[in-house]
């Protein structure tokens, strides 16, 4: 047993074969547990992590990408003609990301593509064995990045879903059952002219909070008016230009649905110039993502919000990813967290 005193240098250069012998395990038992294989069993797992934790032990990178044919790295591609860096949502995203592969000693490469060299970049990190797996974020409705990955046989996990019918690892919220949530309390409080300011139309999560829109509405006999639905970036910008047209119309909504609450800000602003009084002449419901510096309580009415952490989103992706690497089945690996409806004063009955 190593005693308290064993010195820190000791602790400091503390190979494998010691903490084998310390816990009275094969050392690879011990190699195979700290580098994420499923067939050890999780107690054992949690005993020879502990351990490690308390001897600062920590695998020697080249030796562990020896023993276990794994570069320690996975990849995250985004496009290069955006500057999605600057993105609240994807930055607190990536943080949710960093936590989690920073926790697994798993770097994490960032890398800005363009579009046309996309499918190019993933098949070149993925034959010179770049990378162990790779993180791919906003799917599109039918997404060939999907296709391809599975074609190539390398792990991946998605922060979402598509329409391609394809089984892969994911991370997703209740896009759509969220929408219809917001959309019924809205209609329960007398509104039926109302309308959507949604994200970008060929991503699936914007495509999903539509479909949950519309379906609230059908089942009200009311049919959605394309007019009164706008899609695209989710930047204030958007939200002030298109909830001033909204306002304007000769027959304008009494209540708006927002994707972000970055649109909400920019409907909060044009509701204000035009004169309307939020909560009573117009109700407003956003998505909040939990970003830290955009809370929807702060808002003045605070603002009514289907809420959902995008970086605990993150978070959980890179478990899900690391899991997968380490051999779990993808059917174990398809996660669809619920989200939480909260009211506030942005929201009241229509006036008639």
């Amino acid at each position: 047993m190593l005693q308290a005193r064993n010195s820190k240098r000791f602790e400091e250069n503390m190979k494998l074969k010691d903490l084998a012998e310390h816990l009275q395990l094969s050392q690879t038992t011990v190699s195979r547990a700290l580098n994420g294989y499923p067939e050890v069993a999780e107690e054992t797992r949690q005993r020879i992590v502990e351990a490690a934790r308390q001897f600062g032990y920590r695998p020697n990178a080249a030796a562990r990408r020896l023993a276990t044919g794994r570069t320690g790295s996975v990849a995250i591609l985004f496009p290069a003609e955006r500057n999605l860096l600057v993105d609240p949502h994807f930055s607190d995203f990536l943080a949710g990301l960093a936590e989690k592969f920073g926790e697994a000693d798993m770097d994490l490469s960032l890398k800005a593509t363009r579009k046309a060299d996309e499918l190019e970049t993933y098949r070149r990190l993925t034959t010179m064995g770049r990378v162990d797996g790779f993180i791919v974020s906003s799917p599109r409705s039918h997404d060939e990045r999907l296709s391809l990955l599975a074609g190539l046989n390398v792990p991946f996990a998605v922060h979402g879903r598509s329409q391609d019918g394809l089984t892969f690892p994911f991370f997703d919220i209740d896009n759509e059952g969220a929408f219809r949530r917001a959309t019924d309390l809205l209609l329960d409080l007398g509104h039926e002219r109302i309308a959507l300011l949604n994200g970008i139309r060929d991503l699936n999560f914007a495509r999903a909070r539509e479909e949950g829109f519309r379906s609230a509405l059908a089942e009200r006999g009311i049919s959605a008016e394309p007019e009164l639905i706008f899609n695209g970036p989710m930047v204030e910008e958007l939200g002030y230009r298109q909830t001033c047209r909204l306002i304007d119309r000769p027959s304008r909504p009494t209540a708006l649905l927002a994707a972000s609450v970055l649109l909400a800000f920019g409907a909060y602003r044009a509701a204000r110039d035009r004169g309307l009084a939020i909560g009573k002449d117009i109700s407003i419901i956003a998505h909040d993502d939990g970003l830290p510096f955009l809370k929807a309580e702060t808002l003045e009415p605070p603002l009514a919000a289907t809420v959902s952490s995008i970086r605990n989103g993150g978070y959980r992706l890179a478990e899900i990813l690391l899991e997968r690497i380490a051999g779990k089945p993808v059917s174990e690996l398809q996660e669809i967290a619920p989200v939480d409806l909260v009211f506030r004063s942005s929201v009241g009955s229509a006036r008639k």
